[in-house]
């Protein structure tokens, strides 16, 4: 993923010196944190809020993994741009009342982990 610059405009932390990779991986972080903290309130606006980032956050991804310019795989950015769809469409169901976040974090979580492993590789 390539989206690190579109992040600091969007409230998503700024672009201290670190690498693309690690700030995609802190911008997970935080929106994670916020969907847990927000999963004990069922419909509330905490709630809300976490997965209206969380969709932004989606949102972000999935241009960037769509433009030309995206450097990862075909097959890898095949499969993020299907979880940035699920994530999508869940969250809208999230915030309905229709369905839990938990598959969110789930994602999200699974996410960073891929992230980290290929920093450690």
């Amino acid at each position: 993923m390539n989206a690190v610059p579109s992040f600091a405009g969007h409230g998503y932390g700024s672009s201290i010196l670190r690498t693309p990779r690690d700030a995609e991986y802190e911008v997970l972080s935080r929106v994670t944190r916020m969907l847990r903290q927000a999963a004990e309130d069922n419909h509330g606006r905490d709630l809300i809020a976490a997965v209206h980032k969380n969709n932004q956050m989606w949102t972000i991804l999935a241009a960037d993994l769509a433009s030309s310019g995206n450097g990862l795989p075909d097959e890898v950015r095949a499969g993020l741009l299907s979880l940035a769809s699920f994530s999508l469409r869940h969250g809208h169901l999230a915030m309905a009342g229709k369905a839990k976040i938990d598959p969110l974090i789930d994602i999200n979580m699974s996410v960073m982990r891929g992230l980290r492993q290929e920093a450690s590789a």
